[in-house]
């Protein structure tokens, strides 16, 4: 294929960009941020073919300007404007401006996209972050990291992860963020108080029922129930995770166009969440929790046990009052798995100044980037070299919360191999609103069988028609 021509080509150079946040100056919008820059032409066809590593470069002592998008949480803004300066410090010819993600960011991010005013570097993830590179507006990487980077540092990445962020074409659209892994969180206390035993690397998911059945109570005697025995987050990995444990897929590992979500393994273990949840009544549903969320029910002592991930480690630490106790997640039927998130970092396909968006992206996979991300809000690293430093920060900050928790356990899947990932169809896009409006009937409300997968996994394949 040939280069991908560059659809910014001829176009008159961005205009200044406004100050750094901080500096007293007026306020803009997000959108209205990126006009200014000026990062590509709004409505440009873009190409899903491989970029040139031959672009312009900037004439002596001119700087480039790029815009990062990353998250907007409370902590993440401060730590990443302090990362940045030093990659200014490092790179006195580019200036990077931050913006954080907007609300909605997967509708935003998309109609920006549409309309080429997307920012330069960004982070995606999930089910959402796949759909944009389908689509072509995420640059293909091979090149870059083919030229760039050396095979320590990729080996030193989940296998797992790391293949996550090609496309069946072959296109690379991402390198990790972070590496959030899934696992059981128990509240000891409770554990103690019911004279259940702590669950551990044996588990298996009859070991989880039968904990969850002794675990769950009337605490206040009102004839309702006000302690579960775990709970689930309703999302794509969350239950593609379970599905994987009975030897069952969503899609096909050969085929990404062939929907395996009605097949028996897949049936049967969606049958156990929703068997849990509404028959059972020994998992919490969104509603049994008013929507709290699964950290926040489990640090209100509502839940014995939770599965998250380690992106929750800090808030838990934080808000629990109890003893707290890590261990990997139960094995299902078939075999053990864990989720690896697929949190990664992007260059949009229309930017302007490919080559130094990718040094960005060479500094945000950096180890001192992962570090800053662990120190802040313990981010489990990508690397797998930084894990031990990572506990190291956690166990810092709260020596006597942390001083029984096994937290490197987070990275068992990453370092044995049995790490799984969000799996993909051709038309993405389609498959999730399929999917996610009949999780919410069987698992949400209850108000329909498992068996309802049969004839959506047959829509989910109609639509993948022409995407393959």
């Amino acid at each position: 294929m040939k280069d991908a021509p560059n659809p910014l080509e001829g176009q008159a150079p961005p205009p200044s960009a406004p100050p750094a946040p901080g500096d007293g100056t007026q306020t803009l919008s997000r959108r209205e941020f990126l006009h200014l820059t000026g990062m590509a032409a709004a409505g440009a066809a873009l190409s899903a073919c491989v970029p040139s590593l031959a672009q312009p470069t900037p004439r002596r002592g001119e700087k480039v300007q790029l815009v990062y998008q990353d998250w907007q949480t409370e902590w993440f803004p401060s730590m990443a404007q302090e990362m940045l300066d030093q990659f200014h410090a490092t790179h006195p010819n580019i200036r990077v401006f931050y913006i954080p993600d907007p609300d909605n960011l997967e509708e935003k991010m998309l109609a920006d996209m549409q309309v080429g005013i997307a920012p330069d570097v960004f982070q995606g993830c999930c089910s959402w972050f796949p759909i944009l590179a389908q689509q072509g507006y995420v640059l293909d990487l091979r090149p870059y990291v083919k030229a760039d980077l050396d095979q320590e540092t990729i080996n030193d990445w989940d296998p797992a992860q790391y293949r996550s962020f090609f496309l069946r074409d072959g296109r690379q659209y991402a390198l990790p963020k972070y590496h959030g892994a899934l696992a059981l969180y128990y509240n000891k206390d409770l554990f103690d108080q019911y004279r259940v035993d702590y669950p551990d690397g044996t588990w298996k998911h009859d070991d989880y029922l039968a904990a969850m059945k002794h675990l769950t109570d009337d605490r206040n005697g009102d004839d309702r129930t006000d302690l579960w025995g775990s709970m689930i987050d309703i999302a794509w990995e969350r239950i593609q995770m379970h599905v994987n444990g009975w030897g069952g897929h969503f899609v096909d590992p050969h085929d990404p166009t062939k929907c395996r979500m009605g097949e028996p393994e897949a049936l049967q273990a969606m049958e156990w969440i929703r068997a849990r949840m509404w028959d059972d009544k020994v998992m919490a549903t969104s509603l049994d929790v008013q929507n709290r969320g699964t950290r926040q029910a489990f640090v209100d002592g509502r839940l014995a046990m939770v599965e998250d991930g380690s992106w929750a480690l800090k808030d838990i630490l934080t808000g629990a009052n109890f003893r707290i106790g890590i261990t990997t997640f139960p094995a299902g039927p078939v075999r053990k798995v864990t989720l690896a998130t697929t949190d990664g970092f992007g260059i949009y396909a229309g930017t302007r100044h490919p080559d130094a968006a990718w040094e960005l992206l060479k500094f945000l996979i950096s180890k001192d980037y992962g570090r800053a991300m662990a120190r802040a809000h313990f981010l489990q690293p990508a690397r797998a070299s930084l894990v031990d430093e990572w506990v190291g920060f956690v166990r810092q900050q709260f020596p006597q919360k942390a001083r029984d928790v096994n937290i490197a356990v987070f990275a068992d899947g990453q370092l044995m191999g049995y790490s799984v990932t969000a799996e993909v169809f051709a038309n993405m896009d389609a498959a999730t609103r399929l999917a996610s409006t009949a999780w919410q009937e069987i698992f949400t409300l209850g108000q329909a069988p498992v068996e309802k997968m049969k004839d959506v996994c047959r829509q989910i394949q109609e639509a993948q028609q022409g995407a393959g």
